[in-house]
């Protein structure tokens, strides 16, 4: 999602309702927001880009509320004169400093107009200066900032969802790469070019503007560099903004802009991923319209619409010059996330073992049940490392595949460790015939009134109330882990039959 746009300081003073003028400075400027203060130096409280609002109490005491007499005659006032100057220099050089947008000056109750000698300052330094009339509240001023800057990101959205629209159907042309160079051109309104090989599209800096291509190769050169460049660079030269965007290796995009939108790097990275799709060394297929509908915020049932089943892989490199490029091209995909403690894969092919790799590999599964492959293949990766082997397949399709085999080991021999191998049969044999102490005894071949001891001996041992069906279905599925022991001999009976 872009940035909030800010408002410009043109589209406050054509608000007929809040009544500013501009008084001097610059008359444009951009404002990410609004804060008020009669502090003598506010800067310390600025993040840069405010309208700062005041009320003109605050410059000290020769500030805006004016100087105090100090003598009769000209040489006094004129001293005082002085010093008022030198408070309004002072405050307007500080807010300057710290970045402010704008100064709004608010006429009354302290001041009937604006100090001349505050828009001297604001003049000097190039700081643009408001006069917020008596019956425009600061609220008000800081209202319409808001407003203003909700509809700018509306309007921003709009254009960044219309620009990646146009690229993902430019990237399903028969010729796709020019005709995505040439979208992204026209949604950013300048200049677009592939490196190394050269290809541009739009409208190149003018001829007076000569530091631009340079500067915009060497940020090519960059990210495009083999290993160890970032994924994107950005720079200005000649009043032009530079970007770059790596694509995949020993490639790059570049953009050059006169102008700059909180939405152009979302925009322009949709184009770099879908040109990275596009350019790879296996050609575009139906994972990049896949990829292009998740980009335009489907689900990931509706992006995979192809026959499937989907197989989710987890994959660690064996071996130092394990390439995850090359891993997704074996396995036939290009959707690939090699971030993370593992790299991510999803193909529509069952995988096999790969050299110089390990893997763990969901079931098949459904567009709509790629969260639970996911996982899945994060457990067959597990077992792959601990087993030493190049691949790993989910295989239990029950609650039991919820867990690894190790963890559902280890679970159930800490649960059950308090039973003896004679009471874990009982108990086994007690819960598959849900309870009954006839069934269970006539299958064990023992007492009934064995069945009841040892259960209760259980219970005991466990702490446990094998009446609650939590606590017999945690039980039983302990019990599916650990090693069966040979059958009990059957016991004399300890008590009468009943």
């Amino acid at each position: 999602m872009p940035p909030v746009p800010p408002v410009s300081l043109s589209a406050l003073l054509a608000d007929r309702e809040l009544g500013l003028r501009h008084v001097a400075g610059p008359a444009e400027a951009a404002v990410h927001g609004v804060h008020a203060s009669e502090m003598d130096d506010p800067s310390p409280y600025l993040l840069g880009g405010e309208l700062l609002l005041t009320a003109g109490a605050g410059p000290g005491s020769a500030g805006p509320a004016g100087p105090a007499e100090s003598g009769p005659g000209a040489e006094a006032r004129e001293a005082g004169d002085a010093a008022v100057a030198a408070a309004y220099d002072r405050y307007v050089a500080r807010l300057a400093a710290a970045g402010a947008a704008a100064l709004g000056f608010g006429v009354a109750p302290v001041h009937e107009e604006v100090p001349a000698a505050l828009a001297e300052a604001c003049a000097r330094h190039g700081l643009p200066l408001l006069e917020v009339p008596p019956r425009t509240p600061f609220t008000a001023v800081a209202r319409a900032v808001w407003r203003l800057m909700a509809e700018a990101r509306t309007r921003e959205l709009r254009r960044v969802t219309e620009a990646q629209q146009a690229l993902a159907a430019a990237a399903a042309r028969p010729d796709p790469v020019p005709a995505v160079l040439s979208r992204l051109a026209a949604s950013l309104g300048g200049q677009v070019l592939l490196w190394p090989d050269g290809r541009t599209a739009g409208n190149p800096p003018p001829p007076a503007a000569t530091a631009v291509r340079p500067a915009l190769d060497a940020l090519l050169a960059r990210v495009g560099a083999p290993a160890g460049g970032p994924a994107t660079a950005t720079d200005q030269a000649d009043g032009w903004h530079l970007a770059a965007y790596a694509l995949g290796r020993r490639a790059a995009l570049g953009t050059a802009t006169p102008a700059r939108t909180p939405g152009d790097h979302t925009v322009a990275s949709v184009a770099a991923v879908l040109l990275t799709l596009l350019t790879a060394d296996r050609p575009a297929g139906p994972e990049t319209a896949a990829l292009a509908r998740l980009l335009l915020g489907g689900s990931p049932a509706e992006a995979l619409n192809g026959p499937g089943p989907w197989y989710a892989v987890h994959a660690r490199a064996a071996t130092a010059s394990a390439d995850p490029q090359a891993l997704a091209a074996a396995l036939g995909t290009v959707l690939l996330d090699p971030a993370g403690p593992a790299v991510r894969l999803l193909t529509d092919r069952d995988p096999g073992p790969q050299p110089g790799w390990r893997l763990g590999v969901s079931a098949p599964a459904a567009a709509d049940a790629l969260a639970t492959a996911d996982a899945q293949a994060r457990r067959a990766l597990d077992r792959a490392d601990a087993a030493r082997t190049p691949l790993a397949r989910h295989t239990d399709p029950g609650f039991a595949g919820l867990l690894g085999e190790a963890e559902a080991r280890a679970h159930a021999e800490s649960l059950l460790g308090p039973l003896s191998p004679a009471l874990r049969e009982t108990l086994r044999g007690w819960l598959a015939h849900h309870g009954s102490w006839d069934r269970s005894a006539a299958a064990l071949g023992i007492h009934r009134n064995t069945v009841r001891q040892r259960i209760a001996r259980c219970a005991a041992l466990l702490d446990r109330d094998l009446d609650d069906p939590d606590v017999r279905a945690e039980l039983w599925f302990a019990l599916r882990w650990v090693t069966p022991a040979a059958a009990p001999a059957p016991d004399r009976p300890s008590g009468p039959p009943g």
